[in-house]
């Protein structure tokens, strides 16, 4: 047996249970896996409200690293002792232990700890997939990253510089705009609200940019959609504020025939090919310095709720992880 965080309703923070569950032999192709550290991102969210519905009962977390327990007949590449990360469709990671696909797990590389691996792979992947597979950004372009001091938005703005991009970041507060300076944001934008496209047309000569990032969802969709250079992208990739709501595609063609993705990382990722691609990437990058992972946060497994409460209510910075 072993704890677990389960809902059995979706709703608020509170819905989140601790529970003993059984944790049975890995079938083939599993691994079982002791986790020591699990990350916390806005799709957990999704998950336990029912804007992405599961069947329930169901866990919840989709990344985590840990140590291999026992190997499933047929499993290759993995043994009893080693260090794994790992990032699944299917939520589970809040809990001292579970199974978990090997096709879904990475080793870890010496250097890279295990509360940075549960705090990174699922941010820093989709960081990966926004500048590297959605578009590839060039050197000397400028770029919008929205919610720059968060979990995703911290990694986007170090790897979008390391890259050569002119990042202009989006933040809440002057706190955090003091952090994203210091993460290599060419500028800062502090809760610009309306004023947002005209602010980044004057930084970019009146062209706009040519993709913008926003994980934030309908509070910023058409400020964002404003902020887009002629046949622009724009890349929507999280729903913190909510759902956009439909719209025409008209809208698209009168700011310039602009260019409107919706991409999910586990579509980038489904070939364990890609998988290992990507994570070899970030952890090059992790490595080297380049790009840093700020956990800005950490609780206990029994404070679940409130690791959520926390991320909703924007009283998190950087990447947030739970420690069984």
């Amino acid at each position: 047996m072993a704890r677990a965080i389960r809902i059995h309703e979706h709703g608020g923070p509170e819905v989140l249970r601790l529970e003993e569950v059984a944790v049975p032999p890995p079938a083939p192709g599993q691994l079982r896996v002791r986790v020591t550290a699990a990350g916390v991102n806005f799709i957990d969210t999704y998950d336990r409200s029912g804007l992405y519905p599961l069947a329930l009962p169901s866990g919840l977390g989709r990344e985590a690293a840990g140590v291999v327990v026992e190997t499933g007949r047929g499993v290759r590449g993995f043994r009893a002792g080693d260090r794994v990360g790992w990032l699944a469709p299917r939520p589970g990671a809040y809990a001292e232990e579970l199974l978990v696909d090997a096709a879904a797990a990475v080793p870890l590389p010496e250097g890279i700890s295990d509360n940075v691996a549960a705090a990174a792979l699922l941010k820093g992947l989709t960081a990966w997939c926004l500048l590297r597979e959605c578009r590839r950004l060039r050197r000397g372009e400028p770029l919008v990253v929205h919610a720059a001091a968060g979990g995703v938005g911290l990694i986007l703005v170090q790897w979008a510089r390391l890259l050569g991009g002119e990042v202009i970041a989006v933040v809440g507060s002057e706190a955090k705009a003091v952090l994203v300076r210091a993460h290599g944001a060419a500028h800062v934008l502090v809760n610009p609200g309306d004023g947002l496209a005209a602010r980044v047309r004057e930084l970019t000569g009146g062209r706009g940019v040519p993709v913008v990032y926003d994980g934030v969802g309908k509070d910023t969709f058409f400020a964002s959609l404003d902020c887009l250079a002629r046949r622009g992208l724009m890349v929507s990739y999280g729903n913190a504020s909510g759902v956009v709501p439909p719209f025409s595609p008209l809208e698209l063609l009168r700011r310039g025939s602009l260019f409107l993705t919706r991409p999910t990382l586990f579509d980038y990722i489904a070939r364990p090919a890609d998988r290992k691609r990507g994570a070899r990437e970030l952890f090059a990058v992790l490595a080297g310095g380049a790009v840093k992972v700020l956990i800005g946060q950490s609780y206990a497994l029994t404070e679940a709720a409130r690791a959520h409460a926390d991320l909703e209510a924007r009283r998190t910075t950087g990447s947030t992880i739970l420690l069984p």
